[in-house]
This record gives structure tokens, sequence and C-alpha cells, in this order.
């Protein structure tokens, strides 16, 4: 329901120099309506070798069969790498996720720089500094303990 906002995410974070993976668009073959043996196994593969979960969430989110169950697995595989991305629109500008997402730290718009947006984390740690997600996704730079 979110493709064309999905789209753009991606392409804004390929823009900080990472890759990222989208099931609808690397997997088109995938049944993502149904829970299915195959689907799941192909999603674990790619999260193995994935280092990190940047979970994209917007009302249509809770529609999802799979995307909580992506979470929770991500996070026992590689807890301290997955972040929400809050997707809202102007007519819900602010955010309201299932509790559960409180867990994990958001992702949020830095500054932009040169006619691109930059996203990361803002007042990490005891210096207050703000990650780049580039630096965040390459395990550099950040460290996040559970709340």
């Amino acid at each position: 329901m979110d493709a064309d906002t999905i789209y753009g995410v991606k392409k804004i974070i390929e823009s900080l120099g990472l890759s990222v993976y989208v099931d609808w668009i690397e997997d088109a073959g995938l049944d993502r309506g149904k829970v299915t043996t195959r689907t799941a196994q192909v999603l674990r593969q790619r999260m193995k070798v994935s280092t990190c979960l940047v979970y994209a969430h917007s009302s249509n989110a809770t529609h999802s069969v799979w995307m909580p169950r992506e979470l929770g697995y991500f996070d026992g595989i590689k807890p301290g790498y997955v972040w929400i991305l809050p997707l809202v629109t102007q007519d819900d500008s602010e955010f309201k996720g299932q509790e559960y997402l409180g867990l994990y730290p958001p992702v949020e718009k830095l500054t932009t720089l040169a006619q691109r947006l930059n996203l990361g984390f803002t007042n990490v740690g005891s210096e207050r500094a703000d990650i780049p997600l580039s630096k965040a996704a390459k395990g550099t730079g950040i460290y996040f303990t559970a709340k």
C-alpha cells in the first residue's frame, strides 16, 4: 500500500551509499499476502546477510502479515541494529506506532546537504552527537542499548 513511498525511501538510503533490500522489488515472486515456508526461508536468508533493519512504519504497516515477524527475527539475530523509520503524512504528522516499536531508536532527518536528505540519529550518547545512518549501518559511530 506504500509502494511509492518505500521506493522513495529505498532511493534516499541508497544515496547515502548503502544497499537496500525490499522484498517486493528484489524477490517479486514471493507471496507476501500469505505466510508460507518458502517466503519465510527467503526472508530469513536475506536478513542474515543484512547488517541492519530499517523498519519503515506507516499506518498501513499494521496490515502486514510479515513486518512484525521480520522485526522480531532481525532483533533476535542482530540486536542493536533495528531502527524505526516513521512514515507520516501531513494529515498524520505525529508518529503513532505500536507500543513495541518504542523499543527501537527512530531514524530521523538530520540535515539536507547539497539537495540530499541525510538520515540518522540525533543526540546520541553522552556527547549528544548526531550519527548518520550511513555510519550506523556499518557499525561505526553508534551503539544503542535496550531501553
